[in-house]
C-alpha cells in the first residue's frame, strides 16, 4: 500500500513537471498564468489522491485487523482459550479497558469470564447479571459513584456497552467497560455485534465439547473420574512434579471382601455400596485432589503438592468417613490401602506399581490397614 501511494504521487508529479516544461516553452506572459493554474490544479489533485490512498490504506488495515480478530476465535476448541480470545478481541476492537462474557446455563449457574476487571469488579458484575432490555440491539451503561468512593479510587469503571450473544436460550451478553468515557458510535456497536455473533456459536461448541469430555471422563456408577482419566492425569502430574520439583503422593485402596458382600446382598445393592463409598470419598478429599474409580471396587486418589505424610492423613480421614458408619445392607465397610510418594526415578508406571504393591502388602498383612512406601519400596 505504501509503494502504491508513493508511485501514484510520483507519477502525478512527473506529469505536472512535463506539462509545465512544455507550456513554458510555448508560452508567453499570458500563458504563464494558465500554466500556474494548471500546476495548482494538479497539485490539488495530487493531495486529494494522497488522502484517498491513505484512507484506503487505513480502511484495509482496519478490515484486516477485524478479520484477524474474528478468525482467531475459531482456532481452538478449548473453552477457556475461546473465552480469552473473545475478551481480548472485544477490548481491542472497541478500545475498552475491560470485557465480560455472561452466558446462561441450563443448571441455573451462569458462566462468567472477565478480562481487565479486579476480582471485586468481576464478582459485582457477575452477581448483577446482564443489563435489562434483552431485546435491545445494544445497551450503553454509565456508572456513578459517591464523591467519597470516587475520591478513593480514580480508576473505577465509568461506562460500558453490552450486546446480546446469540445462540443461548436464556440469554448471553458480551460487555465492554471503560475507566473513562467509552466513545460508542455505530461503528463500535457494529464491531461488537459482529464479534458476539461470531463468538456465540464458537463458545457454545467449546462448552458442549467440554461437557462431553467431562462425561467421558466420569465413571457412570460413582461419578468419580474413570480409569482412563486416572492414568492420563497421573502421567501429567508426574511429569509436572518432576519438571517443577514438586511433591506428589498417591493412594490406592479397595474394599475388603467386596465379592462376599455382593454375594450376600446382590449386585444391585453392591453397586449402591460403591456409589455411597464414592460419595463419602468426595466429602473428605481436598479440592486439589483427584479421586477416581480404577476398577470394580478399587479407588485411587492423586494428591498434588502432597507428601507421604499427607497421604497417610487422608487415609485416616477416608477410613473414618467410609468405615465408621455402616453402608446400607452391607454394614460396616473395611478397606485396605497402599500409599506412595513420588521418587526421583519414578515415571507414572513405576509410581503406580509401587502404590499397587503397597496395597497388596496391606491386604496380605490382614486387611483393613494401610502400607506406605516413600521414594523407594520398603
Amino acid at each position: 500500500m505504501t509503494l502504491l501511494l508513493a508511485g501514484a504521487v510520483a507519477g502525478l508529479a512527473l506529469v505536472a513537471i512535463l506539462v509545465t516544461v512544455l507550456l513554458v516553452r510555448r508560452s508567453s506572459k499570458r500563458a504563464d498564468g494558465r500554466v500556474a493554474e494548471l500546476v495548482e490544479i494538479l497539485n490539488a489533485r495530487i493531495d486529494e489522491l494522497a488522502r484517498e490512498l491513505a484512507g484506503a490504506r487505513e480502511s484495509a488495515e482496519e478490515e484486516l485487523r477485524r478479520s484477524r480478530l474474528l478468525s482467531d476465535l475459531g482456532g481452538s476448541i478449548d473453552l477457556d482459550e475461546v473465552l480469552s480470545r473473545t475478551l481480548r478481541a472485544a477490548t481491542e476492537s472497541t478500545g475498552a479497558h475491560a470485557a465480560l462474557v455472561w452466558l446462561s446455563s441450563p443448571n441455573g449457574q451462569p458462566m462468567v469470564a472477565t478480562l481487565g476487571l479486579s476480582q471485586e469488579e468481576a464478582e459485582r458484575q457477575a452477581i448483577a447479571g446482564p443489563p435489562d432490555g434483552r431485546r435491545a440491539r445494544a445497551i450503553g451503561m454509565s456508572y456513578r459513584y459517591s464523591p467519597e468512593d470516587a475520591a478513593l479510587d480514580g480508576d473505577l469503571v465509568r461506562s460500558g456497552l453490552a450486546v446480546p450473544m446469540p445462540g443461548f436460550e436464556d440469554g448471553g451478553y458480551l460487555v465492554v467497560f471503560s475507566r473513562g468515557e467509552l466513545h460508542v458510535g455505530d461503528d463500535v456497536v457494529v464491531d461488537l455485534e459482529q464479534l458476539a455473533e461470531r463468538a456465540g456459536p464458537v463458545i457454545d461448541n467449546a462448552r458442549r465439547f467440554r461437557e462431553a469430555r467431562q462425561l467421558a471422563d466420569l465413571d457412570a456408577l460413582t461419578g468419580l473420574h474413570n480409569r482412563r482419566f486416572f492414568h492420563e492425569t497421573l502421567a501429567r502430574e508426574v511429569a509436572r512434579a518432576h519438571r517443577y520439583g514438586r511433591e506428589l503422593a498417591l493412594i490406592l485402596f479397595d474394599l475388603d471382601d467386596f465379592k462376599a458382600i455382593n454375594d450376600r446382598i446382590g449386585h444391585l445393592s453392591g453397586d449402591a455400596v460403591l456409589a455411597e463409598t464414592a460419595e463419602r470419598v468426595r466429602d473428605v478429599v481436598r479440592s486439589a485432589d483427584i479421586a477416581c474409580r480404577v476398577g470394580g471396587d478399587e479407588f485411587a486418589v492423586i494428591l498434588p503438592e502432597a507428601t507421604l505424610g499427607d497421604a497417610d492423613q487422608l487415609y485416616r480421614r477416608l477410613e473414618k468417613a467410609v468405615s465408621l458408619q455402616p453402608i446400607r445392607d452391607a454394614g460396616r465397610i473395611v478397606f485396605s490401602a497402599g500409599v506412595a510418594e513420588l521418587g526421583a526415578d519414578d515415571d507414572a508406571v513405576t509410581f503406580f506399581q509401587r502404590a499397587d504393591t503397597a496395597l497388596y502388602r496391606a491386604k496380605e498383612a490382614g486387611k483393613g490397614r494401610v502400607v506406605g512406601v516413600g521414594n523407594a519400596a520398603s
